[in-house]
């Protein structure tokens, strides 16, 4: 079968915050235990790729024995992996993205760092695109000024980390929310659009791109699972994870 004529089923899920700190605590001391549990759940639905769409790691600052855990969970999960970083850990020259154990992984793309803003896999037709945090300060993760990138694909997701606003107001400032506005996500032109930011799951914008959040692991307890056919579309749905939670207040 022609890759564009496959069904695909890309696992999307973000803000797990990898860290030593709370996120540990929540894990008994093993603060990658929620990048492996979502690993885990994706390979047992036999996804074709994961997208984690911002801060996966906390921050910069996690220990050195951490990210090299987090990397060998990664490389065992044995899928494509396409990370976005996030405003927590942003592709920065000093951070945990350059020189330290995930250069390693041979299934992880990141996005501002193994290429620059878009991944193709030809097997499955499927383009993944977005703009990283390269710093800590304001950005606008759809600029639509700097234009999409143009599709190679059947099929082509967008990603982004920041806050969604039906029509942000940039001119109220120093507002470093990374506002992400209706006519953005409609500008993208993608199949879907995975976000980053809340903890929450949620489907959000004017309805003309499908755009959800997948919420963080331990809040929503869910990932997106994102189907791609010729015959139906694009379908979401969440599949419930097995997963220390956090308390929802």
């Amino acid at each position: 079968m022609p890759a564009s004529q496959r069904v695909l089923t890309v696992v999307h899920s973000s803000d797990l915050h990898v860290d030593h700190d709370y996120t540990a605590r929540i894990h008994g001391g093993d603060g990658a235990a929620g990048l492996a549990c979502v690993l885990n759940a994706a390979r047992a639905i036999a996804a074709d790729a994961v997208i984690l769409a911002g801060d996966t790691f906390d921050s910069h600052r996690v220990p050195q024995s951490l990210i090299e855990r987090a990397a060998a969970v990664m490389a065992d999960a044995e899928l494509p992996i396409v990370l976005l970083p996030g405003n927590h850990d942003p592709a920065v020259r000093e951070g945990i993205y350059f020189g330290s154990a995930l250069g390693a992984v041979q299934n992880l793309h990141i996005i501002g760092v193994t290429q620059d803003e878009a991944i193709v896999f030809d097997g499955l037709s499927l383009e993944i695109w977005g703009r990283p945090h390269r710093d800590y300060d304001d950005m606008i993760p759809f600029e639509m000024t700097r234009g999409r990138p143009q599709r190679r694909t059947r099929w082509q997701i967008a990603m982004a980390h920041g806050h969604y606003e039906p029509a942000p107001d940039r001119s109220v400032g120093p507002r470093p929310s990374w506002l992400i506005g209706d006519a953005e996500i409609t500008a993208t032109g993608a199949d879907y659009v995975a976000l980053g930011h809340w903890n929450r799951a949620i489907r959000v914008g004017n309805g003309s791109v499908p755009a959800y959040y997948s919420g963080s692991p331990e809040y929503a307890g869910t990932m997106n699972v994102v189907t791609m056919s010729e015959e139906k579309g694009v379908t979401v749905t969440r599949a419930a994870l097995d997963i220390a939670r956090e308390p929802v207040d």
